[in-house]
């Protein structure tokens, strides 16, 4: 018997790239997940209403997932999985975007990884991007930013094969409501992943700016926060070893008169001030680190109804 799959397209305003999307899946899709596939879209409250019927789609059905107000990408996502997790039998989820980026003939691949893996995560890694060259400069900016603070390497975004038997584990990871693929690094849950290349935009322009590229990657980060506070403190704590070692050697300096007068003094308090306070905002930061983990989170399981409008099925 073959596996049920739901395909969760998180989408806002691109209802055109969504259903040129629908006929690459009617195409590129191995007939055999296909017709057990169901599609969900969850619409992130657009603020363009839909012009066309959806595009004929070979496997089960679409469902149209609507939210009372724009949460964003991330977010998304959080709701359309605890959306399936509680609704729909299945036995393994597709996430992937609406603008055609993921191309859908890489689902084969993730399937056929999942079959080798069938308790892993799998996502798709990221080989080959389309992007400007700018973008594409400072998205390696970002890995080796998220690399330095958190000490994991992120080579991956939002497309991904989640089995059943973690969908329910997932879903109860809070940190996936501020990023996906962030927060399965930070649960724990075992993953994997398969080299694919990035495709083009079928329709539309995209939404991905610097600015966004700078929020997502904060947001990531954000979700490693306790590790990057502490690693934070290490690095301060090393750089006022080093300033105080400099100190040492202007107080050297001065004690056997090679220091021009004034400068030594001056240096040396600056060093002190830049110090003290280095160390002093990296231990608040470690502090409120402390202070937000004893709080409770928000669960995707358990909260993600209050923005769900409604859902609608199509034959």
């Amino acid at each position: 018997m073959s596996d049920n799959f739901v395909i969760i397209i998180p989408q806002f305003n691109d209802w055109e790239a969504l259903n040129l999307l629908i006929k690459k899946i009617n195409s590129d899709l191995d007939t055999h997940i296909k017709t057990n596939t169901t599609l969900l879209i969850v619409d992130d409250c657009s603020s363009k209403s839909r012009t066309q019927p959806f595009a004929a789609f070979d496997g089960k059905e679409i469902k149209l997932l609507r939210l009372y107000r724009n949460l964003g990408h991330q977010k998304a996502i959080a709701i359309g999985l605890s959306w399936v997790a509680e609704h729909l039998p299945v036995d393994k989820v597709i996430v992937m975007d609406a603008d055609g980026e993921d191309a859908p003939i890489d689902i084969n691949k993730l399937a056929a990884k999942s079959l080798q893996e069938p308790d892993k995560i799998i996502f798709a890694e990221r080989k080959k991007r389309t992007e400007s060259l700018l973008f594409r400069s400072f998205y390696k900016i970002y890995k080796f930013v998220f690399q330095a603070l958190t000490g994991k390497l992120i080579t991956f975004g939002n497309f991904s094969l989640v089995p059943q038997s973690r969908l329910q584990n997932l879903v109860r990871v809070s940190e996936i409501w501020n990023n996906y693929p962030g927060g399965i690094i930070k649960s724990r849950i075992p993953y994997d992943s398969v080299p694919t290349n990035r495709a083009t935009r079928l329709a539309g322009e995209s939404k991905m700016n610097f600015v966004s590229l700078v929020l997502h990657g904060l947001s990531a980060i954000s979700v490693m926060v306790d590790t990057t506070a502490v690693r934070i403190l290490i690095f301060s704590m090393m750089m006022s070893g080093v300033a105080i070692a400099f100190i040492f050697i202007i107080l050297f300096l001065k004690l056997i008169g090679n220091a021009t007068p004034g400068w030594a003094s001056t240096l040396g308090s600056t060093l002190v001030i830049l110090m003290l306070q280095s160390f002093l905002i990296s231990l608040f930061l470690v502090f409120m680190v402390l202070q937000y983990r004893s709080q409770q989170h928000f669960i995707p399981a358990v909260h993600y109804r209050d923005f769900v409008e409604k859902v609608e099925t199509f034959s």
